[in-house]
């Protein structure tokens, strides 16, 4: 990842195109195995001066829609860098019901964009399957379950 991005630089925020998930895959190198995969997920982006700074990834799984991948690295952390993106994230996937796994401390963050906690058995299996090594104690892997009814 190249280290140009400057303060000054305006953000632009948008959606990724098929070629362009290389890129967002280099920033994800090393954060919890996320890879954008263009036949199944919809990835958003905060660029600045052409450099991606933040992502949000909306995968559809084949009962429902996960959003995760949402990362800023740390050198551009606290700039609202991740809120551009989640932004973006939801105004374009607004017409479907959205569900997570929410990093307990960020469940207030994700609270903003009116996801809500659910009980772990409210998710699309799909999406539940990912978290099976936790065994059913979500508490004890940090994370809570999180939903968002469709619509802006």
């Amino acid at each position: 990842m190249r280290s140009a991005a400057r303060s000054g630089d305006r953000p632009d925020v948008r959606e990724l195109r098929r070629e362009e998930f290389p890129a967002a895959n280099e920033v994800w190198r090393g954060y919890r195995g996320i890879v954008g995969e263009p036949d199944r997920d919809r990835v958003f982006a905060v660029l600045i001066a052409g450099e991606i700074v933040s992502l949000a990834r909306c995968r559809r799984h084949p009962d429902g829609l996960e959003v995760d991948g949402v990362f800023t690295p740390e050198q551009y952390r606290g700039r609202g860098y991740a809120r551009m993106a989640m932004e973006a994230l939801v105004v374009a996937c607004h017409n479907d019901d959205l569900y997570m796994y929410a990093v307990e401390d960020l469940s207030r963050f994700y609270a903003e964009f009116r996801f809500i906690s659910i009980p772990e058995r409210d998710l699309p299996p799909s999406v539940r399957e990912r978290y099976t090594w936790a065994a059913g104690n979500v508490e004890g892997a940090n994370v809570r379950p999180m939903y968002r009814r469709a619509g802006l």
